[in-house]
């Protein structure tokens, strides 16, 4: 395991806990510049896509993945690795307009400099709360939610939210909307412009290299700028990307349920799966592995360590050590030809502050502070071997009834001209 993540959290605890008083008797003031770097592993269907993505290294449309995914010539054992910077100051520029730059290690393969630009209008990067992405598309009949792992669906189950009946204003998507609050997650809240002075990102609108699938954080780090301190800092083997998601098991079991499996991945800290699907009849279909009822959009895309532990003991998120799970049968059918299988493993945090935290009761002026964050993510459909997609297999479909839809085309063009689309015309709900 990864007993290195967590460099200074007893620092940044007190960095917390500044609000409230210190104990010991120490003042706190800082930090000057907050520092955070959003890392993420790929595989499945969006890493046989290669990381392709739109501007700031946005995911591609669904319509996109699919098509990309089923015709053929790709890797399914590819994966992609993603890397958000987010700086935050509360200096203002000095000598001209904001300038920032991170200089990496020759490992993370991604240039010797990535600038970080100061958004002039929207920033490309905002950290969502939980609930449905942007692109989502309310259902216009039914929703059918299941959730727990297990040959069967528990008692109670399906939840069925009629939008149709009661409108999309009423009391069935009050109803969802709560599903995805009942959690009480908070999400994490990375600089912003709005809560900093000042501030810079990295992907933007001017440089949107990426990271290769080599690509490594070990090394020497340095942030500097006309608005920030100097922040320099290592990091180890323990404080790299995760690696990928290997899925061992996608197959039904007799009875009409779904098996699933993978190898486990070092530095996890608890998973989550969740499937979306529907038969083209209005009634679509979403299934979580959680224990307690919720939709698959409860969760933002990374959690805290505290959030993580949290969510574990309540049967939420999967712990590390569990490896397999089955989506029940009556959701399996439900999905009728088959549902948008995702799989999550959150890694936690590391946490770097300078200067370290000297003992009590002296003044602790923090200048910086480092938060590194991890997840792992892979997808693909329910019930499907990766291989089988990634080899352009057809589904009973001759070769020549495939479309013209590539990866420049839109979500609507992808899913009029290709073959196969298991969710009934649906794109716009799968994230």
């Amino acid at each position: 395991m990864r007993f290195g993540r967590v460099v200074a959290a007893a620092a940044l605890a007190a960095i917390a806990g500044q609000a409230t008083g210190e104990p010991s008797g120490q003042k706190i003031t800082g930090p000057v510049a907050t520092y955070w770097m959003s890392a993420s592993t790929t595989s499945g269907v969006m890493g046989m896509m290669g990381g392709m993505g739109g501007p700031g290294g946005r995911r591609p449309s669904f319509g996109a993945m699919m098509g990309g995914a089923f015709s053929g010539g790709m890797d399914p054992n590819a994966f992609s690795h993603g890397l958000v910077l987010q700086l935050g100051s509360a200096r203002r520029p000095q000598g001209g307009g904001p300038q920032a730059e991170h200089d990496p290690p020759q490992a993370l393969g991604a240039g010797p400099v990535l600038p970080l630009l100061t958004p002039t209008q929207q920033p490309t990067h905002v950290e969502a709360e939980p609930g449905p992405p942007p692109q989502y598309q309310q259902p216009k009949g039914r929703m059918l939610i299941f959730w727990g792992c297990g040959e069967h669906a528990g008692p109670g189950q399906p939840l069925v939210i009629d939008f149709s009946r009661i409108g999309p204003e009423g009391q069935g998507a009050g109803q969802f909307a709560a599903l995805s609050r009942g959690l009480a997650v908070s999400p994490m809240q990375p600089p912003s412009p709005t809560r900093n002075a000042t501030y810079g990102e990295w992907p933007n609108q001017e440089t949107r290299t990426q990271v290769p699938q080599d690509g490594s954080l070990q090394g020497a780090h340095l942030v500097r700028g006309n608005y920030t301190p100097d922040i320099s800092f290592n990091l180890t083997a323990d404080q790299d990307f995760l690696p990928p998601i290997r899925l061992n098991t996608n197959a039904k079991t007799p009875s009409g349920a779904v098996a699933l499996g993978w190898g486990q991945v070092d530095g996890s800290r608890g998973y989550i799966a969740s499937m979306f699907g529907a038969k083209g009849d209005g009634d679509v279909v979403m299934w979580t592995s959680s224990a307690i009822q919720a939709t698959a959009f409860a969760l933002p895309d990374y959690l805290s360590d505290r959030e993580i532990e949290r969510l574990v003991d309540n049967h939420v998120l999967m712990p590390p050590t569990q490896t397999s799970c089955t989506v029940p049968q009556e959701a399996a059918r439900a999905a009728g030809q088959g549902g948008m299988l995702r799989l999550i493993a959150y890694g936690g945090e590391s946490n770097i502050s300078y200067p370290p935290r000297p003992p009590a009761p002296r003044t602790w002026n923090i200048d910086w502070t480092v938060k590194v964050r991890y997840r792992a993510e892979t997808s693909g459909l329910l019930g499907m071997d990766m291989s089988e997609m990634g080899g352009g297999r057809r589904h009973g479909r001759d070769d020549d009834n495939d479309g013209e839809g590539g990866e420049g085309g839109g979500q609507q063009q992808q899913q009029q001209h290709h073959p196969f689309n298991p969710f009934g015309g649906i794109g716009g709900l799968i994230p």
